[in-house]
C-alpha cells in the first residue's frame, strides 16, 4: 500500500482481531470498498460522496432560514454557556483509578487541547457547525521530528473535501472454510477541490477523482449519530426539518400570492355598446377605458407624479361590454379578499418545523415570560428538550476524547491500550445556565431528605433498617454506600470536620469546671 500522510498509532487490539463472521456496520459514514491495489492514489468517490456533499449544501441553505436559525440559535445557547466565571467544558477525573500524577497531566494536556481549538473563543461556531454539517473534521498536526511534542496544531477540514474510507477483504477461515470479513486499512481521502461533482472524460463517463490519502490517526472526526435507512450517509440533526421547512415555505408563497392578488377591490365597468359589431364594440370599450381611466404613478427617485396609462396590472378594473336589451351602462366593486389576517396555517407549520428540530413551541413566542419556577412548573417540552442538549454533549464531546487520546499518546503519558481501558472513565462537563435541571435535582433531593427525616422519629431501627432506608429513600447504590462510608471514615479523622473539643476555662481559685 501506498504510504499515508500523517501519522499512525499502533494498537496491539487490532493486530490481533478476533474470528467473527459478520462485519461491524460502519457507524461513522466511511466508504467500505474493496481491498487491493487497484485504488493507490486514486479513489473513485462519485455517488455516495456526490450525495453527501449536496446534503451538507442543503443543511447550510436551510439554516439561513429564519425559524431554522432561530431554532440552531436556542439549541446552541443550551449547549454553550457563555459565562465568565466559569469554563465552558471541563474534565471529570472522579471515577478514574490512578495515579495523581497522571491525572495532572490528562487536565494540563486537556486544557491544551481546548487551546488549540481557540474553545473559549470559538465554541459557539464550532457547536453550531457540527450541528448543521452533523459531522466535524480536524487535521492533527503534528512535527515528524519531534512526535513527543504532540499536536501542534488543529485544522478544520470542509466535510464536503474529504471522507474516511475503509478497505475490506474476506480471509478464509482453515477450520470451516468460512470467508471472514476483515478490515484491511483504514484511511482518509482528501480532495482541495472537493467530492461535489464528478469528473467527466471525454467518452462520457464518469472518471475517478484524485485526493491525498491520509492515516486514520491524523484525522479527528465525529458524527452525529443518525445514520440513513441504508446506513450509507451521516445525517444531520436538521434532516427531520427538511420537509416541514419545505411545506412553510410554500403556505408562507403562497399567502404572499393571495394577499397581493386579493386584497384591493376592484371595479367592473358593464358599457353599453347597444348593436355594434364585435369589432367596434371592443373598441368602443377600449376607447371608454382610455378616456376614463387615470393611471396616476408616483416616482419615489426623482419625486415626480406621471401618468402611466400605457401600463396594466393585475390589480386593474375589469371593462366588460353589454349588449342592447340588458341593462345601461353599470359600475360595481368587487369586495377584497375576506379574513386575510389569519396565520392559523403558516403557524401550524412554524410549530411542527420547531417540533421536527427539538425545541419547545413556547419558545417561538417573543412575548413568552422566561421563568426559573419550581420543577413541578417546568413544561414537559423543557424537559425533554434538556435531555435532548445532554445527548448533544455526549457526541460532541468526542471531538475532545479523540483528541486528548492522540495527545496523551504521543506524549507517552499513557499506551494506546491504556485508553481503551480509561477512556469511558473520563467524562467531559459543559457548563449549563439553564436551570431546570438543577432546580428538579434540588427538589428531588428535598423530598427525599423530608422522608428521611420523618423515618427518623423511631421508624428507623424498629420497622425499617439503615440498609434498606439508604437503598430505597436515598437511592443510594452499592458503589454509592461503599464510597460514602469510606468517606465518612476518612472525615472522622480529619480535624477540619471533627475539630478536638475546646479545653476546660479555668477558674478562679486554680480550680476547673
Amino acid at each position: 500500500m501506498a504510504e499515508l500522510f500523517g501519522f499512525q498509532i499502533k494498537r496491539k487490539r487490532e493486530d490481533m482481531p478476533l474470528p467473527a463472521v459478520t462485519r461491524m456496520d460502519p457507524d461513522d459514514g466511511s466508504l467500505e470498498v474493496a481491498a487491493g491495489g487497484m485504488y493507490g492514489t486514486v479513489v473513485d468517490l462519485d455517488g455516495t460522496v456526490r450525495s453527501e456533499a449536496e446534503l451538507i449544501d442543503k443543511y447550510r441553505q436551510m439554516s439561513e432560514h429564519p425559524e431554522v436559525d432561530s431554532a440552531i440559535d436556542d439549541i446552541t445557547n443550551e449547549a454553550i454557556t457563555v459565562d465568565q466565571q466559569k469554563d465552558k467544558v471541563s474534565v471529570d477525573l472522579t471515577e478514574l483509578m490512578m495515579d495523581d500524577k497522571i491525572k495532572d497531566a490528562i487536565v494540563i494536556e486537556f486544557n491544551n487541547i481546548l487551546q488549540l481549538l481557540e474553545f473559549n473563543t470559538y465554541a459557539y461556531d464550532i457547536f453550531r457547525r457540527f450541528y448543521i454539517d452533523g459531522r466535524l473534521y480536524y487535521e492533527a498536526v503534528i512535527d515528524p521530528k519531534m512526535p513527543d511534542a504532540g499536536i501542534q496544531e488543529l485544522r478544520y477540514i470542509d466535510p464536503r473535501k474529504i471522507r474516511k474510507v475503509k478497505e475490506v477483504k474476506r480471509k478464509r477461515e482453515q477450520r470451516t472454510g468460512v470467508l471472514m470479513p476483515e478490515i484491511a486499512s483504514e484511511y482518509y481521502v482528501y480532495n482541495e477541490k472537493g467530492f461535489t461533482k464528478a469528473l467527466q472524460n471525454n467518452s462520457g463517463n464518469y472518471a475517478q477523482q484524485s485526493g491525498i490519502k491520509i492515516a486514520k490517526d491524523a484525522v479527528v472526526h465525529i458524527i452525529s449519530g443518525m445514520m440513513s435507512a441504508k446506513g450509507d450517509m451521516v445525517l444531520s440533526h436538521l434532516h427531520k426539518a427538511i420537509k416541514p421547512l419545505n411545506q412553510l415555505r410554500t403556505m408562507e408563497d403562497s399567502l404572499v400570492i393571495y394577499r397581493i392578488s386579493r386584497a384591493p377591490e376592484r371595479r367592473v365597468f358593464y358599457i353599453d355598446v347597444g348593436n355594434l359589431p364585435k369589432m367596434k364594440a371592443e373598441q368602443y370599450v377600449k376607447d371608454i377605458m382610455t378616456r376614463f381611466k387615470n393611471r396616476i404613478v408616483y416616482d419615489s427617485a426623482t419625486g415626480d407624479i406621471r401618468d402611466d396609462r400605457k401600463f396594466m396590472t393585475m390589480l386593474e378594473d375589469f371593462w366588460l361590454p353589454r349588449r342592447e336589451g340588458g341593462k345601461g351602462t353599470e359600475i360595481s366593486v368587487l369586495p377584497g379578499g375576506q379574513n386575510l389576517g389569519q396565520m392559523d396555517d403558516v403557524t401550524y407549520f412554524q410549530q411542527k418545523l420547531y417540533r421536527s428540530l427539538n425545541v419547545p413551541v413556547t419558545r417561538m413566542e417573543t412575548s413568552a415570560i422566561y421563568g426559573t419556577g419550581r420543577a413541578t412548573e417546568v413544561s414537559r417540552d423543557e424537559v425533554k428538550f434538556s435531555k435532548f442538549i445532554d445527548r448533544l454533549h455526549v457526541r460532541f464531546a468526542m471531538l475532545f476524547s479523540k483528541i486528548l487520546e492522540r495527545q496523551l499518546i504521543l506524549k507517552k503519558v499513557i499506551t494506546p491500550d491504556d485508553w481503551y481501558l480509561i477512556s469511558d472513565k473520563i467524562q467531559f462537563v459543559f457548563a449549563k445556565d439553564n436551570f431546570f435541571q438543577e432546580l428538579k435535582n434540588s427538589e428531588i433531593l428535598t423530598g427525599r431528605l423530608n422522608l428521611l427525616n420523618a423515618l427518623s422519629s423511631g421508624s428507623i431501627g424498629k420497622y425499617y433498617s439503615h440498609d434498606w432506608v439508604r437503598r430505597n429513600v436515598l437511592m443510594q447504590t452499592d458503589e454509592d454506600v461503599k464510597m460514602i462510608d469510606q468517606q465518612i471514615l476518612v472525615e472522622l479523622q480529619n480535624p477540619i470536620y471533627n475539630p478536638p473539643p475546646p479545653p476546660p476555662e479555668n477558674v478562679p481559685g486554680g480550680s476547673q469546671k
